[in-house]
């Protein structure tokens, strides 16, 4: 099987299950803090004493996404220090800032990335807009007219670390593999999974937490597919599993200069994503064309797009690309990114809800 095909097929995979069990970062943040039904699309009337089944799905990907990744690294299958995320240096206070910018734009649109493309496959066309001016801020803080800014950014707090990772300090410091592997990914993957199934609200949703499951081995999956598919001995390339901000950036980029270009791995994996989504909402009959009700829902869709494509490219990646799959190479670089992510959320959620 070719990389691309291999790329396609994760990709329909991650669709479908993200679809069927409405997997969203910002949908848990909403349950958890915001449970009256009338405050954002994304809020349910689940109480905070039934539990935050959303979240609790997050926990639960991230829970096994930790687990089987780290297994593959101790059975030696990956390296996850050679993960394009993973760097000795960084901008602690740049990465931390392109968190909350992009957790802004998220909110913003009401949706991530990752959940864009979802939407767009079941029909949404808000989500169109999303997505297209995320990739053009992508690309305008890659090689456009933001690159100065970022760079400013980016030369705030500067850090470098001698080991670019938490495996590598603890085992560079004389921790064997086993106890790093016990201290770094079993430990937290039970603290996850208390709080996964503690409270009942996802455990009565088996789409939920079955399509936790699946989109946490997809990450791991994801490590293993760039770690051994089509590999070239002479120049391996960086490993990359579920992220979202560039692979969107570059299938636009793709869409808009074909000739000359060959199609690559990321374009794969998101045209992978539309398909089973879209297939998902088919076969569920949950696809339906949306529209914007106003103009201000317009204007916040865009924003929200372009900040997140300047915020997630900042903070070398998003609420999957950092938040889920970043976080399971223990990299130090990830830190701060995660805050930024999850302290936005947590604020500009509070504030809509008051604003309300």
């Amino acid at each position: 099987m070719t990389l691309l095909w291999a790329s396609f097929l994760w990709g329909a995979a991650f669709g479908v299950f993200a679809r069927w069990g409405r997997f969203c970062l910002l949908r848990g943040v909403y349950q958890a803090l915001a449970p009256n039904p009338q405050v954002g699309a994304h809020s349910s009337s689940t109480g905070s004493g039934d539990g935050a089944p959303a979240l609790q799905a997050f926990a639960l990907a991230l829970a096994v996404a930790l687990l089987a990744s780290q297994t593959l690294q101790l059975q030696g299958l990956i390296d996850l220090g050679q993960a394009q995320i993973v760097r000795p240096g960084f901008s602690v206070l740049g990465v931390f800032i392109g968190g909350v910018i992009f957790a802004l734009g998220m909110v913003l649109a009401n949706a991530c990335g990752a959940r864009s493309l979802v939407l767009l496959a079941g029909g949404n066309l808000r989500s169109l807009v999303t997505l297209v001016f995320l990739a053009l801020g992508a690309q305008a803080s890659s090689t456009g007219v933001l690159v100065p800014l970022r760079q400013w950014f980016q030369s705030l707090a500067p850090t470098t670390v001698a080991h670019s990772t938490l495996s590598q300090s603890l085992m560079a410091n004389g921790a064997s593999g086993l106890a790093t592997y016990a201290l770094t990914a079993m430990l937290p993957a039970a603290l996850l999974l208390l709080y996964a199934w503690y409270r009942p609200a996802l455990r009565r949703s088996p789409a939920q937490w079955l399509s936790a499951l699946a989109i946490g081995a997809l990450v791991a999956l994801g490590w293993w597919i760039s770690a051994t598919v089509e590999v070239d001995p002479f120049d391996p390339a960086r490993l990359t599993s579920l992220s979202f901000i560039s692979p969107i950036a570059e299938s636009l980029l793709y869409v808009q200069v074909a000739v000359g270009r060959e199609l690559d791995a990321a374009c794969a994996m998101v045209l992978g994503v539309l398909a089973g989504a879209c297939a998902t909402a088919l076969a569920t009959r949950t696809a339906r064309w949306e529209g914007f009700d106003s103009t201000a829902q317009l204007v916040r869709s865009a924003t929200g797009g372009w900040l997140m494509g300047f915020g997630g490219l900042l903070a070398a990646g998003c609420s999957i690309g950092q938040a889920l799959t970043g976080v399971t190479t223990l990299a130090w670089a990830t830190l701060p990114a995660v805050a930024g992510i999850w302290l936005g959320s947590i604020l500009f959620v509070r504030l809509l809800a008051r604003s309300a």
